[in-house]
């Protein structure tokens, strides 16, 4: 095998080149050069200037290291490098990933563990600081070549990794720091863009030490405690996207634990850290899989708590100053400190229930005990109750309930928020036996043309009640799983991929629904059957004007512009649907559209671009 050896290059605009310079300086005589913007008087693009710098990359070299000019290296970065690309010599790597991140959840991950490299999860693929083997740099830039002007590099970059399977990792901790002089490509709006763990004087250990295959990555981003998780079963890799509350409520935590979130109920940084934090030590570092790792190597104390003090910092950076998010770092941190015991209290507390359990249904055989924390957190492609613990105000009347239409995005996020929310679901088939279920629920109506779901609930086995179907109308459904050919869901598309937002009858109203919110219906319609055979489920309703600004405000800042209106427009399309209904008693949705809004587009840059392509 060729010894690697490793060309190295610092991208900038001829505004920055002075800073790109003096990072060129701190490396080694001639491991850095610098690449200028190709046509730095056109429209600013990162992407643009990352072509050039794979362009560049030198004869005889195996590797080409990219590092934009606002980065700070750490002292031993590119021993660190050199020793990375030996190890794992045909892998992209990832030198950075910013704090509210998956990929930053999966460097914590790793921190817990021990690990120097972590496997990249389901989100855009940093490329502030990253190394690539010679053939797959050279094949990204006749692939970024066709698509200028559509999706950001590290988007783009995260889609050509994933279709050619080049494996991907993340240092523990990052080798390289955000310095913040201002974004030439727009990203200011996002706020202070940090390292989730960067060390400076970290010392050179076994790059060899890996951590992969993680099915599930806690976040906090934009206020909001999150998480992915990876979907349990064959076919392509798909992760879902869930809020921690609900994910850990789904898990067998009490609600009354995570509505004080350790002491943090009335300061909402605190307990969104609290939450994060505390997913992971319930997750526990035993359930995760595939690690390689050299005997004996132990967690450093150093980097996991620099990874646990910027969930905090991380999770408000969105809407912080510099000084702020230094006023409550202190704090933060020992949120996510008491966060993480309290998971791995809560876990341990679980793992002995389950003994007990298990060990009583060895003594009564056929007791059908329900573990009460399952061996994995994905949704199960097999057509087997998925494990649930139920709550409180369960209704006896569904003790099995079928779900028709869960076999696509947005019907794999309802199944999953059911059974979340404690219901025994169960895939199912039109032309499956239904009779064992006490209810059916049928997503299929969850179209881009109209969000209709439908309820059959069979009679109560007393007699007290007799068969009884509701319809459920959605409104203009959005969220995780949805269609980008919606209103809704085109916007959102636009300001991904920085687009001007297209208003084509700015006065039309909309009816959003989130898909977790719809969850939610769906779970208190089963345990509160209404009075109405048909229920609307949409808030409040919006202008297509509105929702352009608030999508610009939540997605990306991109100019509003009022078109004229097209034979394909459609907006109004729900609203007969929504009038032919009563509301649900008793619920309301609970997701504020911006932060709604986010969450879509999250989804749709790193699953709905796989499922729905340019």
């Amino acid at each position: 095998m060729t010894s690697p050896r490793l060309s190295g290059v610092v991208m900038t605009h001829p505004k920055r080149r002075e800073a790109a310079e003096k990072l060129a300086l701190t490396a080694p005589p001639g491991a850095l050069r610098v690449v200028m913007d190709p046509d730095p008087t056109g429209t600013p693009s990162v992407l643009r200037t990352a072509l050039a710098a794979w362009s560049s990359i030198e004869e005889g070299a195996t590797h080409q290291l990219v590092i934009q000019d606002d980065m700070m290296l750490s002292e031993n970065f590119f021993e660190r490098v050199r020793l990375a690309i030996k190890a794992m010599p045909d892998a992209a790597l990832a030198l950075f990933a910013l704090w509210d991140s998956r990929n930053g959840a999966a460097v914590r991950w790793g921190a817990m563990t021990g690990a120097r490299w972590v496997g990249a999860v389901n989100e855009y693929f940093p490329c502030v600081a990253i190394v690539l083997p010679r053939p797959i740099a050279e094949g990204f830039v006749s692939y970024g070549r066709a698509r200028l002007g559509a999706w950001p590099d590290d988007i783009l970059m995260y889609r050509y990794l994933r279709e050619h399977d080049v494996p991907r990792y993340v240092s523990v901790p990052n080798l390289a720091e955000h310095e913040d002089r201002g974004s030439i490509s727009g990203n200011a709006f996002r706020g202070p863009r940090r390292s989730v763990c960067f060390l400076p004087s970290d010392p050179v250990g076994d790059e060899g030490s890996r951590l992969t295959g993680l099915d599930m990555v806690p976040f906090f981003k934009n206020g909001v405690a999150q998480c992915a998780v990876r979907i349990v079963g064959p076919g392509p890799r798909r992760w879902l996207h869930l809020e921690c509350e609900t994910y850990l409520e789904g898990r067998g935590v009490p609600s009354a634990l995570l509505q004080q979130a350790g002491g943090h109920g009335s300061d909402t940084d605190s307990r969104g850290t609290w939450l994060t934090a505390f997913a992971m030590g319930l997750h526990g570092s035993a359930r995760l899989a595939d690690l390689t790792r050299p005997s004996g190597y132990e967690p450093d104390p150093m980097v996991l708590a620099e990874s646990l003090a910027t969930i905090g910092p991380g999770g408000i950076s969105h809407t912080s100053s510099e000084d702020r998010i230094a006023e409550r770092r202190d704090a933060l941190a020992e949120a996510a400190t008491q966060g993480l015991a309290a998971g791995r209290e809560k876990a341990e507390e679980i793992a002995r229930r389950r003994t007990r359990r298990r060990s009583a249904s060895t003594r009564a055989p056929g007791s059908g005990l329900v573990p009460e924390f399952p061996d994995a957190p994905g949704i199960r492609a097999s057509p087997e109750p998925i494990e649930t613990r139920s709550r409180p105000g369960d209704t006896p009347r569904v003790k099995a309930l079928g779900v028709m239409g869960s076999a696509t995005p947005v019907g794999e996020h309802v199944l999953r928020g059911l059974a979340d929310r404690g219901h025994p679901v169960v895939p199912v088939e039109p032309a499956d036996d239904h009779s064992p279920f006490d209810a059916v629920i049928d997503l299929r109506g969850l179209r881009d043309t109209e969000a209709t779901a439908t309820i059959r609930l069979g009679a109560a086995p007393d007699g007290t009640a007799p068969p009884i179907s509701y319809t459920l109308r959605a409104g203009d459904l959005y969220g995780p799983g949805c269609s980008r050919h919606t209103l809704i869901g085109q916007l959102v598309w636009d300001a991904l991929r920085s687009q001007s937002l297209l208003v084509e009858g700015p006065t039309d109203p909309l009816h959003p629904l989130y898909v977790s919110d719809l969850a939610d219906a769906l779970s208190h319609a089963l345990r509160t059957p209404p009075a109405q055979n048909v229920v609307t489920l949409a808030g409040p309703s919006v202008t297509v004007a509105e929702l352009a600004r608030t999508v610009h405000r939540a997605v990306r800042p991109m100019p509003i512009e009022e078109a004229p209106r097209s034979a394909t427009h459609t907006v109004g399309r729900n609203r007969a649907l929504l009038t032919d209904g009563a509301p649900l008693p008793g619920w309301a949705p609970r997701t504020e559209l911006d932060r709604g809004l986010h969450g879509f587009g999250q989804w749709l840059a790193y699953e709905g671009v796989a499922l729905m392509p340019d």
